[in-house]
């Protein structure tokens, strides 16, 4: 299927440009908001790379380790929005002081 393809070539991009953000913040909260965010780019590339084998190969083995990529693309896009969630608000209120700091 060409659009998975796409998706998931959009959302390795997503990952990685998260991850060098990441590795450039210095802000605590920032970091681990930013960390939820690429867990769920990288959630989501997993997940649809278990889809798109789905449909190349269609062996029994296959929807083994494409269940098996799925669960773990969703339990990862689900933590990853988790800690999305909670670290908003913190994240928010520590750009605040810093801006109010400088």
């Amino acid at each position: 299927m060409p659009f998975l393809v796409v998706f998931i070539v959009l959302s390795l991009s997503f990952y990685i440009y998260y991850k060098v953000k990441y590795v450039r913040s210095n802000l605590p909260m920032e970091k681990k908001y930013i960390s939820g965010k690429s867990s769920m780019a990288l959630g989501l590339f997993i997940g649809l790379f278990g889809i798109n084998q789905l449909y190349l190969y269609p062996t029994t083995t296959t929807y083994i380790v494409a269940a098996l990529f799925i669960i773990m693309g969703t339990l990862s896009i689900w933590a990853g929005y988790k800690a999305y969630r909670f670290y908003l608000p913190h994240a928010i209120k520590e750009a605040e002081y810093v801006d109010e700091q400088s």
